[in-house]
């Protein structure tokens, strides 16, 4: 017999979920209000050299009172429409292009909204940083993820072929996740995309994965896209992927996403907070 769930116990686990995102967006709010944020940097490392990042993934941690980061996923969702939002790609934006500044042979991509492209305060931010530091622009990378980039595609495109000419590149993020058409690829020109983890995932025992990634590689390089695995965790994906031919790879199998890496201890002012 099948087992039936309590209507009542179904409404009490959404106004638990409900509970649980408004008292986390509160805690982001006042986070965000005291700059009480850090970044975490991943690695993500070339096909053939493994040992040495082609760049780093700068990710935005949000820190409750106790110091402790907040889940994204218990806010992320929630964020993305209102201001919150924007003021939290505004710190991550400032403490990359830090970053950048105090490391002169780091490359760091850095996560944005397509809504920050309009909002003053973002590209304050970006113009300044790139004003103060010329390198800054040849190293810095903007992640837009699919879902992001089609609310606003002109814009986007607009923002995209201003910046571009100014040094900067982009990456398409969570490539493959279902909202990308073709046209969007060849009016944006991402100079790299960033292949979903789904299709990673148990590539190396998968004929799926294998097939999709595949199809997603021969897109990019027909776009002269370079191709970035996501979420890669084994030894035995690793070797599939470069069967496939991804350029670079990032996941837990090269380092997790640190607050201190090794080159940013060795610059102190590089802290975010």
């Amino acid at each position: 017999m099948t087992d039936l769930i309590n209507p009542a116990d179904e409404n009490a686990l959404a106004a638990a979920i409900d509970l649980r995102s408004r008292d986390a967006l509160r805690m982001v709010q006042k986070a965000v209000e005291t700059k009480n944020v850090r970044l975490a940097f991943q690695p993500v490392v070339g096909r053939n050299r493994p040992d040495r990042p082609a760049f780093y993934e700068s990710l935005i941690r949000v820190l409750d009172d106790q110091g402790r980061v907040i889940p994204a996923r218990d806010f992320i969702d929630a964020i993305e429409r209102q201001e919150v939002g924007r003021i939290i790609d505004c710190l991550a934006l400032e403490f990359a292009l830090i970053a950048l500044r105090n490391n002169p042979t780091l490359r760091l991509s850095v996560n944005m909204s397509a809504r920050s492209i309009g909002y003053g305060d973002w590209l304050r931010t970006l113009e300044k940083g790139i004003a103060r530091d010329a390198t800054c622009a040849e190293r810095l990378i903007l992640e837009i993820t699919e879902a992001s980039a089609i609310v606003m595609p002109e814009v986007v495109q607009a923002f995209m072929s201003d910046m571009h000419g100014r040094g900067l590149s982009f990456a398409l993020d969570d490539f493959g996740a279902g909202y990308t058409a073709i046209r969007y690829l060849r009016d944006m020109y991402f100079d790299i995309v960033k292949i979903d983890g789904q299709f990673i995932r148990n590539i190396d025992t998968s004929p799926d994965n294998q097939i999709v990634t595949k199809a997603l590689v021969s897109i990019s390089r027909h776009f002269e896209m370079l191709t970035v695995a996501e979420a890669v965790e084994t030894q035995a994906e690793a070797e599939a992927l470069k069967r496939i031919g991804v350029d670079c790879q990032q996941g837990y199998l090269y380092g997790a996403p640190k607050l201190q890496p090794d080159w940013f201890e060795a610059n102190p002012t590089a802290r975010a907070v």
